[in-house]
This record gives structure tokens, C-alpha cells and sequence, in this order.
């Protein structure tokens, strides 16, 4: 687990320890020690805490402008024993609400579980972007079953084309938003 990096190739464009309005402000990373875990397993100290014990993030890009962030996770999301999505809820969605963000994007290939619970948190959210959305790419399938059984899959657009973006790293965050944007644009038309 350790060895597991957020991605790295928009730092150049932004830094979310760099921006005043981000929740990770002033944020330090120690790569000479190791100091997150998840169940007794070391996490790469990049990724950003976010109040959980087995849910961490980065936020790889926001434009303020267009009003979207994109938010890489990684780890259990675990509402059950945890109520993770309130800590990501608070922590830093709120925050990053508060600054004008309606889009989020959030991948979810560094989610190796989830286990659900009630969808009071996600209402919320979902009632709180006006005019806006949260899309989940590449997430696993089964992560995506139990989204269904929670019924979190009303508020949080998944699956389907969203997860065959396979080249998102390629692509300069402002075209990925553009392809995400368009993708969710025909779901809801």
C-alpha cells in the first residue's frame, strides 16, 4: 500500500498545499517517514487526511473559475464503521463548496472497498451543488453495486461511460473536465 501514489502529472498546474483556498493549505509532506496507515498497512505519505481512518484523498486540480475539482481517493470507504463520507463531507467538500465548487470528479481506482450506510450525507451534497454534479470515475464494479444498494448512485453520477476513461492521465485537467462534462451533460439531457 505504500507504494500507492496519488497522480503527480498536474502538480506543475496546481498544488492543492500551494492554494489558499484549498482545505490542504500549508499542508508539509514527510517522504522520509511513513506515517498514515490503513489497518496496520503504511500509506505513501502524499495522500491528504481527511479525519478517517481508512479514507485519505488528493486533490489533483481545481479551477475556480469553472468551478470543479478533481479529487483522487484512495483507501476503504468505510460509511459503516466509520462514517467516512462525513469526514470527506466536512473536511473537505464543504470547504471546497464554500469556495463556488459545483463539479466534482472524483477517481476511484485506489478504492479497494466500500461499505455503506445511510445516504443522508450524500443528499446533502448533492442537494448543495445547484446546477452542478459529482461524477465517480473508473471506480470498481463491485464498489458501484453497493452505491446501488445504498441508493448513492442518486447523487452520484457512476458508471458506464465513466468508467472507460482510461487515458485520464494523459489528458491536461481542463480536457478531462471537458470529456467528464460532456459525458454527464448527456446523462441528464
Amino acid at each position: 500500500m505504500q507504494d500507492i501514489e496519488p497522480f503527480w502529472g498536474w502538480e506543475d498546474r496546481y498544488s492543492a498545499a500551494e492554494d489558499e483556498r484549498s482545505p490542504f493549505y500549508g499542508r508539509e509532506y514527510n517522504f522520509q517517514q511513513y506515517e498514515n496507515d490503513i489497518y496496520g498497512y503504511y500509506i505513501h505519505p502524499s495522500w491528504d487526511e481527511i479525519g478517517s481512518e481508512t479514507l485519505y484523498c488528493k486533490i489533483l486540480y481545481i479551477d475556480y473559475d469553472r468551478r470543479y475539482a478533481v479529487i483522487e481517493m484512495f483507501g476503504e470507504w468505510n460509511d459503516t464503521l466509520h462514517n467516512d463520507i462525513m469526514h470527506f463531507k466536512r473536511n473537505v467538500i464543504d470547504l471546497l463548496t464554500h469556495e463556488g465548487i459545483n463539479q466534482y470528479i472524483l477517481l476511484g481506482e485506489n478504492i479497494l472497498n466500500f461499505h455503506g450506510s445511510d445516504d443522508e450525507y450524500y443528499a446533502e451534497w448533492f442537494e448543495e451543488v445547484e446546477n452542478g454534479w459529482i461524477a465517480a470515475v473508473n471506480f470498481r464494479d463491485f464498489v458501484e453495486r453497493e452505491w446501488q444498494r445504498y441508493h448513492i448512485d442518486s447523487y452520484i453520477n457512476s458508471g458506464g461511460t465513466l468508467n472507460d476513461i482510461a487515458n485520464w492521465r494523459t489528458l491536461k485537467p481542463g480536457l478531462f473536465y471537458e470529456l467528464v462534462s460532456q459525458l454527464i451533460t448527456r446523462r441528464l439531457n
